[in-house]
């Protein structure tokens, strides 16, 4: 056997015409086949390095008459490279495949087929398929393993013609072989063909499943995570048989290899839908605790696949990891990308009884020298705040201070998260407006410039100057971003609603609706100039938690790249299979609940064409004037959003809608300036007092509606 770097002289960059003249000089000479295959092993280098040695396919594919195994391998792997770039020279190779097919020594018959499925030429497949059916059936379980992988590829390249031969079905009855490997490689070949979108479907029963179970313990590394994740093929009927199954998995979990423990807490996790059973979903969540820490003690890489795949299980299942907050806490030689997720997951993990702890790492954090980690820092203190009550007093005490280092990103991150505290607590920690106005002169980006500009607005009845304030926002309206532009019309119109009777803020809605009208190309902004009464202040938040029904669908991959990005999949794969939980007896009601079916495959729909002309279309006179006494509709009420998290309870319903008892004003058209008489514009407005944030709540949650204008 060669030494380990002895085969590294043989990448050396070589010329076509010496390695076919050694190769014809080697047929005479070399009685031991010494030169010959010395001479494959540099041309298989030069495959290696990327060099086309496609021009030697007639001397190398002579060799293949060799008895020698090695050169045979040699050859083959020259044929897997180069076989279907020469179709019309494969035809020479068939005669030494069937051959090699009926070979005594098991290697090179499996050798052979495995070649053969790797040239997917109709010739070659011709001689492949009655070949197959033999190797399907062979005595030795080394060829019958390679032959259930040839199935797949067979069925890539002729679906029909593996279907039609009866191969799908001869790799169903390998799944109850009595060798694990072949069991293994049977259920690899039938996931693919399943994955694919004009596969056939492949579902599991209880008796095929307890018989994958048996063979779980025999089967490789890479055998076990095929077994494993094809048992999310098996829906059970009855929480029994989900109770038995995830009893006999759990001893997975001590397995040494990372991917065959996220793939038994994957199938926990899809069993654990499925169960009745409490005790028994505790003890699981219990047990997926230590491997799930244990993978942190890896690599960063793998550190980040397991915090990425931690942070979906304990958004559906707090239980597993509740008490292992201090695992997380970030070390002073970790990448900035682990210390991101690491900082995520001790958010999600965050209660009374440690936010404590948490709040005095993150306080560490905020004074490190990365900026990314210290702004995420920064920002989780007011999610703790907003998360745990009990902590929202220390954390807003720590954001005080922060602010006070005068550290230009650190304050506007304070203010974007403080804007969110205002939201949570209404009416409570309003005493530290003042010091967040000292410091607007800092703000330059365009998130915490919004997040002012909002608290400007909200509490413009509270803020002395918050007149003068907003005007010298004002002065850039046109050239700031979007979203300060949204943020700065709704505070106009907010303070205009507060201070109807001052001059000051006529003249700055006035002024900014003007620009929002005339001047502005977004066309968001300028509807929302044009029909602000109509509209809405302020966009909902967006949820935290994602929905646990996507949740269930996303735990079904996780261990794949869909955990790590948080996408099913379908949505970044093409022609990738979509996973979901199917419904049965055994379903948890509160799974079912949220269950999200699969879209039905839609096959792109011709298009139709309809010959004549089109429809006339009623033009729509333009309107001269608004007649007097005729009511104006009732602005639309926004529905109210449905709590995700479970700690939401449903509030009561909002204020009833307030209505116009004033009909509206004649409006000239020949006047230029529709916002001249402001008075007459808003003035059927200024009785509509805003009601105190703190009317509204319960249970100290504030109500949704809270933030809408009108």
């Amino acid at each position: 056997m060669a030494q380990p770097g002895q085969d590294a002289k043989f990448f050396t960059r070589g010329k076509i015409e010496e390695f076919r003249a050694d190769l014809q000089a080697a047929e005479t000479k070399d009685k031991k086949f010494v030169k010959r295959k010395t001479v494959l092993k540099k041309i298989v280098a030069n495959i290696t390095m990327g060099n086309d040695m496609s021009p030697l396919f007639t001397d190398v594919v002579q060799c293949l008459g060799t008895p020698l195994l090695e050169i045979k391998k040699m050859v083959y792997l020259f044929l897997v490279s180069y076989g279907r770039s020469r179709p019309d020279q494969i035809h020479l190779v068939i005669p030494n495949f069937l051959q090699d097919c009926g070979d005594r020594n098991p290697l090179i018959r499996a050798l052979a087929i495995r070649t053969m499925s790797y040239i997917p030429i109709p010739v070659v497949t011709d001689a492949l398929t009655e070949n197959l059916r033999h190797c399907l059936k062979d005595r030795d379980a080394y060829v019958r393993k390679t032959a259930a992988i040839c199935v797949a590829k067979l069925y890539s390249a002729d679906p029909r013609r593996a279907e039609k031969g009866g191969f799908v079905e001869m790799l169903r009855d390998l799944m109850l072989d009595s060798n694990a490997t072949v069991v293994a490689n049977a259920v690899a070949a039938l996931s693919e063909i399943g994955d694919r979108q004009d596969g056939v479907i492949f579902k599991l029963n209880l008796t095929t499943a307890n018989k994958l179970l048996a063979a779980l313990g025999e089967s490789s590394e890479w055998g076990q995570i095929y077994i494993l994740d094809s048992l999310l093929r098996y829906v059970p009927q009855r929480h029994s048989d989900a109770e038995t199954m995830a009893e006999r998995i759990i001893v997975q979990l001590q397995h040494a290899n990372s991917a065959v423990v996220l793939t038994t807490i994957k199938v926990l996790l899809y069993l654990m839908n499925y169960m009745e059973n409490r005790r028994l979903m505790d003890y699981c969540c219990k047990k997926m605790g230590p491997p799930l820490v244990t993978l942190l003690s890896s690599g960063p890489e793998v550190q980040y696949v397991a915090l990425r795949n931690i942070l979906l299980i304990i958004q559906r299942r707090p239980a597993v990891l509740k008490n292992d907050v201090r695992v997380f806490f970030c070390k002073y030689n970790d990448p900035i990308y682990v210390k991101l997720a690491k900082l995520e997951i001790m958010y999600r993990l965050a209660r009374a009884e440690n936010a404590t702890e948490v709040l005095a790492e993150l306080q560490e954090y905020a004074s490190e020298v990365d900026i990314d980690f210290v702004r995420k820092a920064v920002r989780s203190i007011g999610r703790l705040a907003i998360k745990v009550e009990a902590a929202a007093d220390n954390c807003i005490q720590s954001l005080l201070q922060l602010i006070e280092t005068k550290v230009t990103y650190v304050v506007q991150e304070a203010v974007i998260v403080i804007k969110d505290v205002f939201r949570r607590y209404p009416g409570k920690y309003e005493g530290i407006i003042p010091t967040l106005c000292e410091n607007l002169d800092s703000l330059d980006e365009p998130e915490s410039k919004a997040a002012m500009v909002w608290i400007i607005g909200q509490f413009a009845n509270r803020i002395d100057n918050a007149e003068e304030l907003l005007d010298d926002l004002l002065y850039t309206f046109l050239e700031e971003s979007v979203e300060v532009q949204l943020a700065l019309l709704t505070a106009s119109v907010k303070m205009f609603i507060y201070k109807s009777n001052s001059d000051r803020a006529k003249e700055l809605v006035h002024k900014v609706l003007k620009w929002a009208t005339e001047e502005i190309d977004n066309p968001d902004l300028r509807d929302r100039g044009f029909m602000y009464w109509r509209m809405l202040a302020i966009n909902p938040a967006a949820a935290e938690r994602m929905d646990r029904g996507a949740l269930d669908q996303l735990l079904l991959h996780t261990g794949t790249l869909g955990s790590i990005y948080h996408k099913n999949p379908e949505t970044f794969i093409r022609n990738a299979t979509g996973k979901a939980l199917t419904d049965s007896p055994a379903l948890n009601a509160h799974s079912r609940a949220v269950l999200i079916p699969l879209a039905p495959v839609q096959l792109p729909s011709g298009i139709i064409s309809v010959p004549g002309p089109g429809p006339n279309e009623p033009r729509a006179s333009a309107p001269e004037a608004v007649d007097e006494g005729v009511d104006l509709p009732a602005p639309p009420v926004e529905p109210k959003p449905s709590h995700l998290n479970g700690d939401d309870e449903g509030e009561d319903g909002g204020s009833d809608q307030d209505q116009d008892d004033d009909s509206a004003e004649p409006i000239g058209t020949a006047e230029r300036d529709p916002y001249s008489n402001l008075d007459g514009a808003f003035g059927t407005y200024t009785a509509d007092e805003p009601r105190p944030m703190a009317a509204s709540t319960r249970g100290g949650r504030p109500n949704e509606e809270d933030d809408l204008l009108f």
